[in-house]
């Protein structure tokens, strides 16, 4: 091992010792809302970090500096730009999914349309967690990789191990603290990487030269990936607006208000933290010729930067896809636990299985990244059973009182139907599909069948009306006067 691995392994041992001293040292979880909510005691702005280091991982650290070496500003549309839109949309909803008094997505459905649906609903969102989480220890394995020089299966067992074990006893109060570390040591990272980029690369006017002499046009126009990019736009977007683990971090507020700060401050942090990471690669046009092996972030800091502050960036990048991965598992244990294991266990029952279920998602997760190998990849089927399969019956729920729980359920199961055929075909089957694999044209069909037959068997079966008029005068979704006193607390 050189200088840098050996600093780099160091000072990871060093982050696991205080990650895991911090989390020792926090106030006991005593039942499942100490676990997964913290019980909803922490401040707007410890929630904020946390938000945005939930969706600060390898797809932003890694990923997209990658794609910026390519693509230019036009890569902001990859991951940026679906953020930004899923934020502003929570912005609009954080009131109204803080207010209705449901802890959880599985016990609003239950509310809204049945307890069929609800169990449908939060094995989806447990799939969608768990394979999310699969995408950052596909992430943590790749960078520890290339970084360490580790073979992948040891670099994601490693990164996956950290996680797992302050997550397994700190529950969610852990998460949101370790998180806070994170984000301060990713910041630093970013700008020190941003910096001495553009130091070495000259600055954006030698970038767009670089850019003129490869023939890349269009490098420098902000415009430029929305084409390419739409199919994750409207995939990621439609998967993240409804993203458990924010609307867990929107229910564990102290108060309405508070759930608004937190997405509004959350929104505005990721503007420039975006930006950084596709100048980032962008600058990485000047420096290296061809994309290296191990990808942009990696070779500068092996390339440019001194040993021991590479070593920093190399902590503050891996707590980059950490944080991101302790939030998904915990939201994924939180699914299990709560809405399908919770039903009729008192609550020593249900903490003790809540660590169980922190295991049990971090171990599929695991076989998972063992066996596919693409960030890419398996970003997009956790975002594709979400945005066809949960989409639709969640949103609608909120705003249609038309909608019932047969439409619901008939949508949720063409949903899952719809992301099985595409699997299918992704693995090689030779099915009949007149739309491309990941492409814009399959997550708008799988969508329109979605809210076509969510409408269509709405319509066609009796009405729940009672039901609807409760939930949705709960949640007040826009602002309307509901002639009751909404209670805060709940």
């Amino acid at each position: 091992m050189n200088t840098l691995q050996i600093l780099s392994l160091i000072g990871l041992l060093l982050y696991f010792a205080v990650l895991l001293l911090a989390v020792m040292k926090e106030k006991k979880n005593y039942n499942v809302i100490d676990y997964f909510f913290a019980g909803r005691s922490l401040p707007f702005w410890a929630l904020s970090i946390t938000f945005i280091a939930s969706w600060w991982g390898a797809g932003s650290a890694i990923s997209t500096a990658d794609l910026a070496y390519d693509d230019g500003l036009g890569a902001f549309w990859y991951y940026g730009a679906p953020v930004l839109i899923s934020t502003f949309l929570m912005i609009l909803g954080a009131k109204a999914i803080r207010r209705i008094g449901y802890l959880t997505q599985g016990e609003m459905m239950e509310a809204r349309y049945s307890k069929k649906v609800a169990k449908l609903l939060s094995f989806m969102i447990l799939m969608f967690m768990t394979i999310s989480a699969a995408s950052q220890m596909v992430g943590v394995g790749t960078f520890f990789g290339s970084y360490l020089g580790m073979n992948y299966e040891l670099a994601v067992i490693v990164g996956t191990g950290i996680v797992l074990i302050y997550s397994m006893f700190g529950g969610f109060r852990g998460v949101v603290l370790t998180d806070i570390i994170q984000f301060v040591l990713l910041l630093i990272s970013a700008v020190a990487v941003f910096v001495v980029a553009m130091m070495h690369a000259g600055g954006l006017e030698e970038i767009a030269l670089a850019a003129e002499a490869a023939g890349k046009e269009g490098y420098m126009s902000a415009t430029a990936g929305v084409s390419k990019y739409l199919a994750y736009i409207i995939t990621f977007g439609c998967a993240w607006m409804i993203q458990a683990n924010v609307w867990q971090r929107i229910s564990a507020s102290r108060t309405n208000e508070d759930a608004l700060k937190m997405t509004t401050m959350s929104f505005f942090a990721y503007i420039p933290l975006y930006l950084l990471v596709v100048f980032t690669g962008m600058a990485g046009l000047v420096l290296f010729e061809e994309i290296p092996e191990g990808g942009i972030v990696s070779a500068i800091v092996t390339g440019y930067m001194h040993p021991l502050l590479g070593a920093l960036v190399f902590v503050g990048i891996s707590a980059a896809i950490m944080s991101t991965m302790d939030s998904l598992i915990n939201t994924g244990a939180m699914t299990l636990a709560m809405d399908l294991y919770g039903d009729g266990k008192d609550e020593i029952k249900r903490l003790q299985f809540s660590r169980i279920a922190t295991l049990i998602v971090t171990l599929i997760g695991l076989v998972i990244s063992l066996r596919i190998r693409s960030f890419l990849d398996v970003s997009w089927l956790a975002s594709d059973i979400i945005t066809t399969g949960v989409f639709i019956p969640l949103v609608m729920g909120f705003i249609w009182r038309r909608g019932n729980s047969n439409g619901a359920l008939a949508s949720m199961i063409v949903g899952i139907i719809f992301c099985f055929y595409n699997l299918l075909i992704s693995f090689g089957v030779a099915l009949p599909a007149p739309w491309g694999s990941q492409s814009t044209a399959q997550v708008l069909i799988g969508v329109g069948i979605s809210i076509v037959v969510y409408v269509g068997i709405s319509l066609a079966t009796k009405p729940e009306y009672e039901k609807a008029d409760k939930f949705i005068s709960a949640a007040n979704l826009f602002g309307r006067k509901t002639g009751a006193k909404q209670d805060e607390s709940r």
